[in-house]
């Protein structure tokens, strides 16, 4: 995978069912959720596992590999960069969300 400046490498689990649209100029989009967990032992030594969310954005061909052959629960390896969107919800109030625009994707796991 590339090396960027802003350089996301995660490898983790789908979450959700992709979310696939095409726009009016005929450009695929795809948005997904990732799970990816790490473990660590406490003080008094059991395994905790922490699992952290991830919200993906893929354009064009990584969007058509992941409506072919990324459904839900299949493992994948994804390098991106992360992106902060803001807009102003119905009431007026200034959101964020914070997600990783897909560069590459590899499909790992069986199938």
């Amino acid at each position: 995978m590339r090396s960027l400046k802003n350089s996301v490498h995660l490898i983790g689990h789908i979450g959700n069912t992709p979310e696939i649209n095409t726009l009016e100029n005929g450009t695929k989009v795809a948005k997904l959720s990732i799970a990816t967990n790490d473990s660590y032992k406490n003080k008094i030594g059991e395994k905790i596992i922490q699992t952290e969310w991830h919200n993906l954005v893929a354009w064009n061909g990584v969007a058509e590999i992941i409506e072919k052959f990324a459904p839900k629960g299949k493992e994948i390896a994804i390098e991106g960069k992360l992106t902060t969107r803001t807009w102003d919800d119905k009431e007026g109030n200034k959101r964020y969300t914070t997600e990783v625009v897909v560069n590459e994707i590899m499909l790992l796991g069986g199938k």
